[in-house]
């Protein structure tokens, strides 16, 4: 099975689990995460208090309430500090921890955002290399994996960086 780049409103995309590029308190925020909470309903906000949080690099899992994937893996990227305190491991453990966390719970089908490229700063390419790693690792044991970007400029790097391999 091929990794799927869409240039798409993830919080549209009908698949079992969409993942949200979250933060640590997991309470809403800007970007992807202020999306997919509008989105899902005030129902996603109860359900991510009781969570207590995320750290950097785990993942959690709620319903997708309003939305149309019927799971939101919660994940936290990494903070960009120029590469100094562990970034790239961090941001493949937030990948990694969230295919495990679908795998767990019976999920076919997963969208990823691009994880901590926004107010996060790290750098696009790098973070669609991780990307592009962890779903290669896992693209036997899901039907769909989606790489859901925002923009033109993310859907060519990826191409381009798909293409590559």
């Amino acid at each position: 099975m091929a990794i799927e780049v869409l240039q798409a409103d993830i919080t549209r995309l009908d698949v079992d689990a969409i993942v949200n590029a979250a933060n640590t308190s997991l309470l809403g925020g800007g970007g992807v995460d202020g999306a997919i909470h509008r989105a899902a309903g005030p129902q996603l906000l109860a359900a991510c208090r009781v969570l207590n949080g995320c750290e950097t690099g785990e993942a959690k899992i709620t319903p997708g309430f309003n939305l149309p994937a019927r799971w939101v893996i919660h994940t936290v990227g990494p903070v960009w500090h120029g590469g100094v305190r562990q970034e790239a491991q961090l941001l493949f453990n937030a990948y990694d921890n969230s295919f495990q966390l679908a795998l767990t719970n019976g999920i076919k089908s997963i969208a990823f955002p691009c994880i901590s490229t926004g107010v996060y700063r790290f750098p696009k390419t790098e973070a669609a290399r991780i990307a592009i790693k962890a779903m290669q690792q896992y693209q036997d044991k899901f039907s769909r994996i989606i790489a859901c970007v925002f923009n033109g400029e993310d859907l060519a790097l990826y191409q381009k960086l798909l293409a590559e391999l």
